[in-house]
């Protein structure tokens, strides 16, 4: 516990998405207060011509009650 998933568009750096994962990682623990051992991150990249499908739909739209930040942005508008 716990499990973070970050989902974004291609183009970031390897160097960024680590740096990314670091900082969330260290905020997880400092928050929550647990070990490092018992946080897993991952990150997926999706295209941006599948973002509405792969992800607004399915995380953002069909699960806006588990959301603690709602996007700006609606791809089918």
């Amino acid at each position: 516990m716990p499990h973070i998933s970050v989902k974004l568009y291609p183009g970031r750096s390897e160097q960024q998405k680590v740096q990314l994962a670091e900082r969330i990682v260290k905020d997880v623990i400092s928050l929550l207060n647990c070990g490092e051992e018992s946080v897993s991150l991952a990150i997926e990249e999706i295209k941006p011509e599948d973002w509405a499908e792969q992800v607004y739909k399915p995380d953002i739209l069909n699960k806006s009650e588990k959301l603690y930040k709602q996007p700006g942005y609606n791809p089918f508008e």
